[in-house]
């Protein structure tokens, strides 16, 4: 079973996705809902669904709120979006993803987007990645490559101290 809630949002041209209920392994948010495109994904809405293994989330989606997957830590594969823009602070706290590739249109990591990823052993930053803030990748213990084109501007504390082969 899986059942989402979307909410108009405020430029009335797309929706949010508010709410997930549902109890499967391998979840697809849909692309449009009543034929407009699905740009955000709202904060906490796979919060806690330690089930979930696989998330296909559409190419139209722009922004993923807070704490979108906390706790998702059967998450181990994970394609973001090609038209990602921004992530909100806490997006993949203790989740658990071992890769993640950014997509180009991604300029920065927030603070906590990453904390506590115990998996979590490569990032791949797209040609967009401009800043990596404090503590982005704070208690990610297995963390090992970071790899980016051009040199973002990374926080002194982005790592909390981890050496990385970047």
């Amino acid at each position: 079973m899986q059942e989402f809630n979307f909410q108009i949002n405020v430029d009335e041209a797309s929706y949010a996705l508010v709410h997930y209920e549902g109890d499967e392994k391998v979840v697809s948010v849909p692309d449009t809902y009543a034929k407009k495109p699905v740009t955000i994904i709202a904060d906490k809405v796979f919060a806690g669904h330690s089930e979930i293994e696989s998330i296909h989330l559409p190419d139209s989606v722009t922004d993923l709120g807070e704490f979108v997957f906390d706790g998702c830590e059967n998450l181990k594969q994970l394609e973001l979006p090609r038209s990602l823009e921004r992530l909100w602070g806490y997006t993949f706290v203790r989740c658990g993803i071992e890769q993640v590739i950014l997509p180009d249109s991604l300029q920065a990591i927030p603070p906590f987007a990453f904390k506590d990823c115990k998996h979590l052993k490569k990032v791949v930053g797209g040609t967009g990645l401009k800043k990596i803030y404090a503590w982005a990748f704070g208690g990610c213990d297995k963390l090992q490559t970071l790899e980016y084109r051009s040199a973002p501007d990374i926080s002194p504390a982005a790592f909390e101290s981890k050496a990385l082969n970047t």
